[in-house]
């Protein structure tokens, strides 16, 4: 993993790039069809660096910081899932693409989810991690649950900046990062700088909070997007000690052909806690749209050697 980070400098470029009316941050590298990862809540880019060098072995990879997250600006509005796709969408149009491979984790799970509703011939394959969508089934189930105390929190007005200002390390640090992990120190100090660097600049923490006050917003899209089941393959994944094999199940209420299932040993931080399993079911999934393309299956060995060679490469 660490000849991987050394490597990363000098295989991804950072851009901006504007789409309706605002600023976004993006990284990009690799070279091919297009591969877009769209990152949660309480972090940003960052949180894919661990796959990105591997996938851009065998795509363009693109990790925009969303509206309001990260080096991207932080306007007042355009928070609801759907807004934010189409930040996403106007991106990839700009940057010339048209058919897209789409991963999201956490809020930006919600995103891809608007993205491939509103989209569904630009998106060859889904990837959700570790998230509900708002106004899905069991959504009801999931805002009820004391482990998402923030949900509520978060959605009062102006009350949680005040609270949290100067304090963003200790609230996103102890509330999230060590809290939702299976594996406490997979987000390493050195990663919560960059994270704290991002959410502590003026609008960051605001921007942050206003993701979850336009969940009844998303409530209402979603059910009208959902009276349209997706057609595209989606691969579904959750922490075994997060949503686990729930993802599956809510992902089928919304999609026809889904798979998936649980990591184990692994919490809300797949990305971060789980990168080589992750890369590999993420690339085997991929790498079936090839295999569907050309009316073969890819071998056993094939296979085989895709798991032996990312596991020791990380």
């Amino acid at each position: 993993m660490t000849f991987i980070l050394e490597k990363f400098d000098q295989s991804f470029d950072h851009h901006t790039i504007q789409v309706n009316g605002i600023r976004l941050h993006y990284v990009i590298g690799g070279m091919g069809e297009l591969v877009v990862l769209l990152h949660g809540y309480a972090q940003t880019w960052y949180e894919w660096r661990k796959i990105m060098p591997v996938l851009a072995e065998h795509y363009t990879v693109i990790a925009p910081d969303l509206r309001g997250a990260g080096d991207s600006d932080k306007p007042l509005t355009g928070y609801d899932k759907r807004s934010l796709a189409d930040d996403i969408y106007q991106l990839v149009k700009q940057l010339g693409f048209q058919q897209i491979y789409l991963v999201g984790h956490d809020i930006g799970l919600m995103v891809a989810y608007a993205y491939a509703a509103a989209h569904p011939d630009d998106v060859k394959r889904l990837v959700v991690i570790d998230a509900p969508i708002p106004g899905i089934e069991p959504w009801q189930d999931v805002v009820t649950s004391p482990m998402v105390w923030h949900f509520a929190f978060h959605a009062v007005p102006n009350l949680p900046e005040a609270l949290v200002a100067g304090r963003e390390r200790t609230y996103l640090s102890t509330g999230f990062y060590k809290a939702l992990s299976y594996n406490p120190v997979a987000i390493t100090e050195a990663d919560i700088d960059e994270y704290i660097r991002c959410y502590s600049a003026p609008g960051g923490m605001r921007a942050g909070f206003e993701y979850f006050r336009t969940f009844a917003e998303d409530v209402k899209h979603n059910k009208e997007y959902a009276q349209h089941k997706l057609k595209m393959p989606v691969l579904a994944l959750g922490g075994a000690q997060s949503l686990g094999h729930i993802m599956v199940s809510q992902m089928q209420t919304v999609a026809d052909d889904v798979q998936g299932g649980a990591i184990a040993q692994c919490g809300h931080w797949v990305v971060d806690e789980r990168p080589e399993e992750l890369t590999q079911q993420i690339l085997t999934f991929f790498h079936e749209d090839m295999a569907e393309f050309t009316n073969t299956r890819l071998p056993e060995a094939s296979l085989c050697q895709l798991s032996s060679r990312y596991g020791h490469r990380l």
